[in-house]
């Protein structure tokens, strides 16, 4: 179900040098971020929970998962490259799984790495937020790569949805909208940092199980509809 060779060229293709600027942004703006408040309000919980809850896992986190995940796959669909993919005697679920787990590592490393960073700077992993948000950050990596490596698959505009799906649904409503937060991969990773975390500080609407479920149940389908769309494309001289 891996395999390497396509690992390799799905690494070189989203650690280019221009994705690779646009995956260092936001980790060291969070980062940034973090020592500055660090500086002028000290050592604090609750901006702690607020800064890695409403910067990192509601913002940073989907967007680099939208890069990657799409990122994946979506530029060799776009240009036609993917033919001479295809054309290998590679069974296109081992393309998509291969490009899944690609898209997760580079998901997790910039994502739950500068979490873990800032989290430390902000209050010193007091409570285990850091360690909560990092788990968090590590578990919605995996969900967010699988919805958009599908969207890769689907549609040549994967990148504007899933920026929209990040930015509006996840970082605003996901946020805001009480109804709208159980259908929100952000809440279902708050549940596992709920569970890590010490305290009351980070909650969740939605309870571990439903969450853990949801998570699993999402990363499968979505991953499984995507094998079957790549199966579905037809090159030339197919019948």
């Amino acid at each position: 179900m891996y395999d390497p060779t396509v690992a390799r060229l799905t690494y070189r293709a989203l650690l280019g040098r221009r994705r690779a600027l646009i995956l260092f942004a936001l980790p060291v703006l969070l980062i940034v971020i973090a020592g500055a408040v660090r500086s002028f309000s000290g050592a604090d919980d609750q901006v702690a929970v607020d800064v890695l809850g409403g910067f990192a896992l509601a913002t940073m986190v989907p967007i680099i998962g939208v890069i990657a995940g799409t990122g994946a796959i979506g530029p060799e669909i776009d240009d036609g490259s993917v033919v001479y993919l295809l054309s290998k005697p590679v069974k296109r679920p081992t393309i998509i799984f291969t490009k899944l787990i690609v898209a997760i590592a580079v998901t997790m490393a910039f994502s739950a790495i500068p979490t873990f960073i800032a989290g430390m700077i902000l209050n010193g992993n007091g409570q285990q937020i850091a360690v909560a948000y990092t788990i968090a950050a590590l578990v919605a990596s995996i969900t967010y790569a699988a919805i958009f490596l599908l969207l890769g698959t689907i549609t040549r505009h994967a990148v504007v949805f899933g920026l929209v799906y990040a930015l509006v649904w996840e970082a605003l409503f996901g946020s805001l909208v009480m109804g709208a937060r159980t259908l929100s991969v952000q809440q279902w990773s708050l549940a596992v940092a709920q569970k890590v975390g010490d305290g009351d500080l980070i909650t969740s609407d939605v309870g571990l199980p439903t969450a853990t479920a949801l998570l699993v149940a999402v990363t499968v389908i979505t991953t499984w509809f995507a094998g079957q769309k790549l199966r579905s494309l037809k090159l030339a001289g197919e019948e």
